[in-house]
């Protein structure tokens, strides 16, 4: 008696057959793709205005917080320590702000958003870079909510505004290039609240062990040592340079390149990831 073997099919996710076929993506179309997901995520923001209650409240409050708090401790009056200070407020904002591209991403990815995207033909960093785009936007508004609020405390900034408006850049820029980290931290985690953790465990270490809020002056040796060298130094010292005298130091050129070296590093890492959960 014989029996009939049927032939062996090779099973293919419907997935692997669109990557297969899917075509070059030019640079150019990348960057087009790349501004759609951005137009896309900013008329979620318009639809989620909540997105915008920490870069509009945290501002305002952690300027009168601190400047209040420990204006007369560390600089003898208000009006004194906001040169010191208001730097430090932007860059803690900024900063802080951008942790939250890892976890609307992890969101998303949750949601099942990030499955629609698997048999579209773009670019694989489009969907990443895009939401991070628009992100400049929440960027630009703390900063500028931070300065405002230190000139109606009485901030004067020898800079000028073309010094105030080097600052902002400088810190916008750093911010987006650190976004890249918690972006490829939210294609790692496996839920929001992680990477939320996560981000607040990088972050805020590097944020309130630096220059931002005292003298380096004033610190232990050994702490003093960490500081000097702690990138979100760099980018506190030289936002003080350009807002309160419109010099550029060479810490500008030090941050500069430690956002280009994040992006490098990161962007990198974060598509990789991303492209295997899809």
């Amino acid at each position: 008696m014989s029996t009939s073997v049927a032939p062996a099919r090779e099973t293919v996710r419907a997935a692997d057959r669109v990557a297969s076929a899917r075509r070059h993506v030019s640079a150019s179309e990348t960057v087009s793709q790349t501004l759609t997901m951005a137009w896309r995520a900013l008329k979620k923001m318009r639809r989620n205005p909540e997105q915008f209650f920490d870069v509009a409240l945290q501002p305002i409050l952690f300027t009168a917080m601190f400047a209040y708090v420990f204006g007369g401790a560390i600089a003898g009056n208000v009006e004194n320590y906001l040169p010191l200070m208001i730097p430090g407020i932007l860059a803690q904002t900024v900063l802080t702000t951008c942790m939250a591209t890892g976890t609307q991403l992890r969101e998303d990815m949750e949601k099942g958003v990030f499955d629609r995207f698997k048999s579209l033909p773009i670019a694989r960093i489009a969907p990443l870079a895009g939401p991070m785009v628009a992100d400049l936007l929440r960027y630009t508004i703390a900063a500028v909510l931070t300065f405002g609020m230190g000139l109606v405390m009485g901030y004067r900034p020898g800079g000028g505004a073309p010094g105030v408006l080097a600052a902002v850049l400088l810190a916008i820029f750093t911010g987006w290039s650190l976004a890249w980290i918690f972006t490829w931290v939210g294609t790692i985690a496996r839920s929001a609240q992680a990477v939320q953790g996560i981000s607040m465990m990088i972050l805020f270490p590097l944020t309130f062990l630096s220059n931002a809020f005292v003298p380096v002056e004033s610190l232990p040796g050994w702490l003093a040592a960490f500081v000097r060298i702690n990138p979100v130094s760099h980018l506190v010292t030289a936002a003080r340079d350009l807002a309160n005298s419109g010099t550029m130091s060479g810490d500008v050129g030090w941050t500069l390149l430690a956002g280009l070296v994040v992006i490098a590093v990161f962007a990198p890492l974060s598509v990789r990831s991303y492209k295997r959960h899809i």
